[in-house]
């Protein structure tokens, strides 16, 4: 294992312990009320939340609200090293498992957004963040900034910032955070 990966490794380690406390100690009402705000000179733009999984912030309410005014999407894992894809979400939408436990609309009806909400387990104030290690997001933001601007909004609990993110050439910025205390962009 090279040293970038051993140290995003423990890097893991210690985000998920700070992120499920977060989780046990945080009410919901802020972040989702910070996230529509920071959300409001984009809206009607094509967007995607993601359905949260283990200990991740939730971004439901906030998409329920932004679905009003524009298409909202949630990210499908097609397969290993590949893109995501984005398929259309609606609140009282039929959903299904997907990979990791993560629900996927029944119906297939892609997107392609312009807003990428996503989750993380780290994020530092260079717009830095660290995921599971799959490379999904990488990827997929790689391939939709080539065709335009798109905005990647990391959604985490404050207690999730950390100093500096171990970081490599293929991993990509986040243009903004907004946690349930602060919204911050790069």
């Amino acid at each position: 294992m090279t040293d970038i990966h051993a140290r995003k490794s423990q890097v893991r380690s210690a985000s998920f312990a700070a992120r499920r406390f977060a989780h046990q100690e945080y009410s919901g009402i802020s972040a989702t009320d910070n996230l529509v705000a920071f959300m409001e000179p984009y809206l009607g733009q094509t967007i995607s939340g993601y359905m949260p999984i283990r200990t991740e912030i939730d971004p439901l309410p906030a998409m329920a609200t932004l679905a009003i005014s524009g298409p909202v999407g949630v990210p499908v894992i097609v397969g290993d090293a590949r893109p995501l894809e984005f398929h259309r979400w609606q609140p009282g939408c039929a959903l299904k498992d997907g990979p990791f436990g993560a629900q996927v609309p029944i119906e297939v009806a892609q997107i392609t957004p312009s807003v990428v909400f996503l989750p993380l387990l780290a994020f530092d104030r260079r717009g830095a963040r660290l995921g599971y290690g799959g490379g999904y997001y990488d990827r997929t933001l790689e391939i939709l900034r080539t065709k335009g601007p798109v905005l990647a909004v990391g959604f985490a609990y404050s207690a999730q910032e950390i100093a500096q993110v171990p970081t490599e050439a293929t991993d990509q910025r986040l243009d903004a955070v907004v946690t349930e205390k602060y919204v911050l962009e790069f």
